[in-house]
């Protein structure tokens, strides 16, 4: 049996199973089966953000239940595996580390006691319903008396010995502090956006400094501290090969094999990468990762982010995200605010979410992307396999076998008029079925 669960603009999350026409074909033009199974899913996510806690402080307490309910229980959206920033991120109520006491090298005064009033009860709040989630962590600024210059935004970490086994210790007091508050980060990834000189929390990395850090310095301080946290060359907002600068008028080259590669091809780095996140321009790269480099894991760490305007023309963009994500490797998709208000950000660039919570009615708004990561994450179960295909919906579709067996289709129609859709599985002669699209669409297809 097949259910069909189809969303429009106008109307979401609709079973329309009824309408399904079952056939007995083993082929079909618009997408069938390959035979291939390829990568094992942790799941979908997305993440921690103050700016998303504060907001759901304003509702109503059943209301903020159900919110935490729909995000996190394995009945509603099912956000398996989520993130979490090592101190302010730009979604962050204001920018802060945790130690910012200068020359502080043994992290003496190291203190998460800011997060124990937001990302540490909105992370335990999702613990209620997913005990056993996983959770990766990644800091945007390291401590600003480490950098050049000293501010939370722009710069690099100074790389000193001091400053490189003074920033690890810092990673090592995180993983601890955290795991005191019932907390495991599962993964630690060295620094959100490495490419990224921001006016918001943020700091560059070469490939040089990567290499060395994780190596000499992060590696054998989580070995010393006896910590299990894996450690994930991450998150990785490129290399860029070509990017075009000064309004289109001059380019700036950055070979991918010189940044990734002199990274990978050193072996007692090597030893310490647990796996790779990409995001943004890094959707340019995850490809040829996975090509050369199969045996190391891969997961998209976080959805581009829109402009506020939540339209439904950016979430049809985000279903192609995933879409390309999946198909090149990656284990896990994860959104990056689930819950905003309507105003602007501490930083001047307001963006999509999942929910929206007015500032003056305190009105709740389920977004598009709301519905497009459902389409997924409620039916894609963790442990699922990417399962290989072909047909002319191969751009608009993709398919998954969860750990029960069960194959999940799901598939946009991002034309403006309708479009029949056919699919097959040739090892089985009960799966095929026939229906119509609607005109820009998401559709989930699950049968057993």
């Amino acid at each position: 049996m097949t259910t069909w669960i189809a969303t429009t603009q106008d109307d979401k999350l609709v079973d329309r199973t009824a309408e399904i026409e079952s056939t007995n074909s083993v082929s079909a033009p618009d997408l069938q089966l390959d035979g291939n199974e390829y990568q094992a899913l942790r799941g979908f996510g997305g993440c921690f953000n103050e700016l998303g806690w504060l907001p759901l402080q304003t509702v109503a307490e059943e209301e903020r239940d159900q919110i935490i309910k729909e995000l996190f229980s394995p009945d509603e959206m099912n956000f398996t595996f989520n993130r979490a920033p090592v101190g302010a991120n730009d979604f962050a109520d204001h920018w802060y580390s945790y130690d910012e006491t200068d020359g502080d090298y043994g992290m003496e005064h190291f203190s998460v006691e800011h997060d124990e009033k937001t990302l540490i009860p909105y992370i335990r709040r999702a613990q209620e319903w997913q005990p056993d989630m996983q959770l990766f962590s990644s800091p945007w600024s390291p401590p600003t008396w480490m950098k050049r210059p000293k501010a939370y935004n722009y710069g690099r970490l100074v790389q000193t010995p001091e400053n490189l086994t003074a920033y690890a210790r810092y990673f090592v007091r995180y993983v601890q502090a955290y795991a005191e508050h019932g907390i495991t980060v599962n993964q630690l990834h060295v620094q959100n956006e490495v490419f990224a000189d921001q006016k918001f929390p943020s700091a560059l990395w070469d490939a040089e400094a990567l290499k060395v850090f994780i190596r000499d310095y992060l590696g054998p301080a989580f070995d010393e501290a006896g910590i299990d946290t894996d450690i994930w060359l991450g998150t990785l907002n490129g290399p860029e090969d070509m990017a075009w600068t000064g309004g289109g008028y001059g380019m700036k080259l950055n070979n991918y094999n010189r940044f990734v590669d002199n990274i990978l091809f050193d072996d007692d780095a090597r030893r310490y990468i647990k796996g790779i996140a990409y995001q943004w321009a890094g959707q340019n790269c995850i490809a040829r990762t996975h090509e050369s480099w199969p045996e190391i894991e891969l997961i998209q760490s976080e959805s581009e982010c829109g402009d506020g305007s939540n339209s439904w023309e950016y979430a049809e963009y985000v279903f192609h995200l995933i879409n390309h994500y999946l198909r090149n490797g990656a284990t896990a998709y994860t959104y990056w605010n689930m819950i905003l208000d309507d105003q602007d950000s501490t930083w001047g660039w307001w963006q999509n979410s999942l929910f929206t919570i007015t500032a003056d009615g305190h009105e709740v708004r389920r977004n598009p992307e709301y519905y497009v990561m459902r389409h997924f994450s409620h039916y894609v179960k963790p442990g699922a396999k990417v399962l290989g295909t072909t047909g002319h919906f191969n751009s608009m579709a993709i398919a998954f076998r969860n750990p029960d067996g069960t194959v999940v289709v799901v598939a946009q129609n991002a034309l403006d008029g309708e479009r029949p859709f056919e699919f097959a599985d040739p090892s089985s002669g009960t799966r095929g079925f026939k229906v119509t699209l609607a005109p820009r669409s998401f559709n989930t297809f699950v049968s057993d």
